[in-house]
């Protein structure tokens, strides 16, 4: 009788070894650049906001003095100028043209030109023109001669390179008088804005670009040294 034949041992397979990852060299429409904050536009870009193409009510200005995140510096720090942005959706970094079931740009053909020089794997492009001829709300409004009075009014009485004076002083001494001056500073910025929405009949989504964010809105947020709370 013969016996039964050996099983042979199976051998376990080794996984496969994963290769070097391929080096991206075009878009892969994944969205992640859309969602870390709308690009800065440029004097290149003027046209597409002067004729409508992006309206201004998507914008927000960060007004000179401001505090902002330096994308290439990597630091927080004071802006030189205006730098004008695009909004995000519902308060988030994410750009409010970016179709995110789709992850696609809703202004793809018309976008600036920051959007344009990005390339995730390789930025030199857009550092080269990062803080270059930035466009400033002057270039866009200054022929509009009544709003744009009420702005260099606006920009003079609530320089942020003052209300940071006053903010340090308040934080060494407490002091009555500085509190007054905030108080005031933060007033005629709202003042300011529902002034213009009731007489001239602005779009009140237009506020964030004419004027910059909301003063109190930066104390609440943190963009100030601490030390100031608003009182009526």
């Amino acid at each position: 009788m013969k016996s039964a034949p050996k099983k042979k041992a199976l051998k376990s397979k080794k996984p496969a070894e994963a290769g070097p990852a391929k080096p991206i060299s075009e878009c892969m429409r994944c969205g992640t650049c859309c969602k870390k904050g709308g690009p800065s536009f440029h004097h290149v870009d003027k046209t597409l906001i002067k004729e409508g193409v992006i309206h201004t009510k998507y914008l927000y200005t960060i007004r000179k003095g401001e505090l902002a995140y330096d994308n290439i510096k990597q630091c927080l720090e004071p802006v030189s100028s205006d730098v004008i942005k695009i909004k995000g959706k519902n308060k988030s970094q994410t750009c409010i043209f970016l179709n995110e079931p789709q992850s696609a740009c809703t202004i793809y053909e018309n976008r600036p030109i920051e959007c344009r020089a990005l390339k995730c794997w390789d930025t030199k492009a857009l550092e080269d023109l990062y803080a270059k001829k930035r466009l400033t709300r002057k270039d866009l409004i200054s022929e509009i001669e009544g709003l744009w009075g009420l702005i260099k009014d606006h920009q003079e009485r609530c320089n942020y390179k003052t209300i940071q004076k006053l903010v340090d002083a308040l934080k060494s001494n407490m002091r009555d008088n500085e509190r007054q001056k905030l108080n005031e500073i933060v007033q005629f910025d709202t003042e300011m804005r529902k002034l213009v929405v009731s007489t001239a009949g602005l779009d009140a989504e237009m506020l964030d670009f004419l004027f910059g964010r909301p003063l109190i809105g930066c104390f609440q947020t943190g963009r100030f040294a601490p030390g100031y709370t608003r009182t009526d």
